[in-house]
């Protein structure tokens, strides 16, 4: 087997099955590491050796959602080299292979850390961004990769485009956040660039923020304002909001772009306002139908 053109013809297959450039580069370094280690041929390779693999990758600490990634990277090159390249050979990565996950319900904000948090902001910038987070629902990435050509301002709406999974969606801007978004294209740096976020210092002043800038950019607030938060705390918060004040859990579904119901679902256990009105309301209709307590309220 000519190991070097497989390589090549592998990151040409993730190429056009349309993955995304992240998932292409986990997938390659996941391969990287893995034959790194590896002291047999590719073709020779048994579950025994991904059993030791995933034992090496424990005792080094790594977290069981990370091994798993590892896993999914070895699994698709040993796809690619059966299905695509006609090896004869059998996927060492079982389907049972995954670790299993815990399963840490979101968090999110309380009223007060949000306004902690809003006012110790200080650039237009970071402010349109958060709230984008916040009201809208964007991921971290989907805020660094959204276009000038994907605000519809007439419609007080965004494109989300290649969201995760490759998905697009349409999400809304609420008042503050448009008005917020607004603010800070008035004073966008000039530049070249589609990317609506901009670097606003240095040497790479007008290109698009990353997304490790835009965290960097939360964990700075957040030590400032005294919160524990993510930006993937400001999406939770989100999702919780409105499920509190009763939205529909297929239109939260939407507007968070999860593809299964059930990772929406989880929301509803941490909402315990909902649940506590859900539960009040209910119980309010069962004593009322109750004579006997009814006669005991009395007394």
């Amino acid at each position: 087997m000519d190991f070097t053109d497989s390589i090549i013809q592998y990151r040409r297959y993730l190429k056009r099955r349309n993955l995304s450039q992240c998932t292409i580069r986990n997938y390659l370094n996941s391969l990287k590491h893995f034959l790194t280690w590896l002291e047999v041929p590719v073709e020779l390779v048994t579950h025994r050796e991904i059993s030791c693999y995933i034992e090496r990758l424990q005792r080094q600490g790594k977290h069981p959602k990370t091994i798993n990634c590892q896993l999914n990277g070895i699994r698709s090159y040993y796809n690619f080299l059966r299905y695509e390249e006609g090896a004869s050979l059998q996927n060492p990565v079982r389907t049972g292979s995954a670790l299993r996950l815990p399963k840490p319900l979101p968090r999110y904000l309380q009223d007060n850390e949000v306004d902690k948090l809003f006012a110790a902001l200080k650039t237009r910038r970071d402010r349109a961004m958060f709230l984008l987070m916040l009201r809208c629902g964007l991921r971290v990435g989907e805020v660094a990769a959204l276009c000038i050509d994907a605000i519809d301002q007439k419609r007080q709406r965004l494109l989300v485009k290649n969201g995760k999974g490759s998905k697009d969606r349409t999400v809304y801007l609420s008042r503050d956040s448009l008005c917020a978004l607004n603010d800070y294209l008035k004073i966008r740096p000039a530049s070249n660039s589609s990317g609506v976020f901009l670097v606003e210092k240095g040497k790479h002043r007008g290109s698009p923020i990353s997304v490790r800038g835009i965290q960097k950019r939360i964990e700075y607030y957040t030590k400032k304002a005294g919160v524990k938060a993510s930006c993937h705390h400001l999406r939770h918060t989100m999702a919780t909001q409105l499920l509190n004040v009763d939205a529909d859990l297929a239109t939260i579904q939407d507007l968070l772009g999860h593809s299964r119901i059930t990772t929406t679902q989880r929301y509803c256990k941490v909402s315990n306002v909902k649940v506590a009105r859900d539960y009040n309301k209910a119980m309010e209709l069962i004593m009322e139908k109750s004579i006997f307590l009814g006669r005991s309220d009395r007394h």
